[in-house]
């Protein structure tokens, strides 16, 4: 087999295997009904939706159903933290509706409460700093992100 063929093939075999170092692009749902547990299909959708745990920096982690208002609510804020953080934060959503990558399957069974929407944020080294069912507000993150989440 020549060099060119085993690049060819070593390229395609990248491509189709799922990257866990980056979720890029999230994108809120915009047929979600905030006011009802109807189910509007995946409330956030992104380039690597089966994403797990990327150590050395902080990990903020959403739990959801697709059906569940207040997970509406927390995706819409999970959005908005990711456009103001992506930078500096690595972002996991993990649909319970959906089929779920090893990674995301490990982190659902060490910290999911069985309550929806559950919010975790990891430092760098994997340690939760937060780790709570129901809806957060923004400003609890942010103050995490920018001190004990950061370390």
């Amino acid at each position: 087999m020549t060099i060119k063929k085993i690049a060819l093939l070593l390229g395609l075999f990248l491509l189709a295997v799922p990257t866990v170092f980056s979720i890029d692009n999230l994108k809120l749902n915009e047929h979600l009904d905030y006011g009802s547990d109807s189910l509007d299909g995946p409330l956030i959708t992104g380039s690597d939706a089966q994403s797990g745990f990327v150590p050395g920096k902080p990990n903020y982690v959403i739990i959801y159903g697709e059906g569940c208002f207040n997970s509406k609510r927390q995706a819409r804020r999970t959005v908005e933290l990711y456009n103001k953080y992506r930078s500096r934060v690595h972002f996991v959503v993990i649909d319970l509706d959906v089929q779920r990558s090893p990674e995301q399957q490990q982190l659902v069974k060490l910290y999911y409460k069985g309550y929806i929407p559950h919010v975790l944020v990891l430092n760098g080294r994997g340690e939760p700093v937060y780790n709570q069912s129901g809806e957060v507000d923004s400003r609890v993150i942010e103050d995490l992100f920018n001190g004990s989440a950061s370390q």
